[in-house]
């Protein structure tokens, strides 16, 4: 298996810094230690009602790592936005205001034209998309159609199986998924909802090329440090644990 990069989400760094409304902890910050660590890009989702990360840390995000995953809606907007900052992969997610985090992936079949015209906008622009999915043909058939090069797996029903057949079922899902994407000229991503207690069978699936991971990798940091934290996930992630 060749080797599984880690993508860290530092959305909740930004969570505990507007808590107080205080200018710490700074997610660039976090972002360069993590990357230190091993860490091998920074995500970072801008969302419509800017409850974690603000234009002001995306914009220092960008100019500060190497490789850097912008998560988005359609909000025009933002896409703006990422058009002018030209991440080196874009991603476009569904959002819904009164969700605690992404409940389920992107409906390209139900909002194909709109997708695709995102998509080709920033495809013309250079910029690699990639589409958060649920691990269903209808939707991995539709992304390639669009133009997408990559899908991310949404893996939030397999994190969140609450018995050993379902993760399982769950798992399988992601399996199937990943290889039907494969087949439709798609690279694969995944991610939501991992820990280090389930990351290594998501990593084990051939197709996948990176994961992303943040509010785990956060939370870890209060007890390990960011480092820490980081090091403990790309060891799962290896399933070294």
């Amino acid at each position: 298996m060749e080797r599984v990069r880690l993508c860290v989400n530092i959305d909740h760094v930004a969570t505990v810094r507007n808590a107080r409304g205080t200018v710490y902890p700074d997610p660039a910050h976090l972002a360069v230690l993590a990357l230190n660590a091993g860490a091998d890009g920074i995500v970072a989702h801008l969302r419509e009602d800017r409850r974690h990360v603000v234009e002001r840390d995306v914009r220092l995000l960008r100019s500060l790592c190497p490789y850097f995953g912008f998560e988005f809606a359609m909000a025009d907007d933002i896409v703006s936005l990422a058009r002018e900052l030209r991440p080196d992969l874009a991603m476009l997610v569904p959002e819904r205001r009164e969700e605690v985090t992404t409940e389920t992936g992107l409906d390209v079949v139900g909002e194909r034209d709109r997708v695709a015209g995102v998509v080709a906008q920033l495809r013309e622009d250079g910029i690699s998309v990639s589409l958060f999915v649920d691990p269903v043909e209808a939707q991995l058939e539709a992304a390639a159609a669009v133009g997408a090069q990559f899908v991310e797996l949404h893996t939030g029903p397999y994190s969140d199986a609450e018995s050993e057949e379902a993760t399982v079922d769950e798992l399988q899902r992601l399996r199937v998924g990943a290889a039907f994407a494969e087949r439709r000229g798609l690279r694969v991503n995944a991610g939501h909802g991992l820990r280090v207690d389930n990351v290594g069978a998501v990593a084990a699936i051939p197709q996948i090329e990176e994961l992303s991971i943040g509010h785990a990798v956060v939370a870890r940091a209060l007890s390990l440090g960011i480092e820490g934290a980081v090091r403990e996930m790309r060891e799962a992630i290896r399933g070294d644990g």
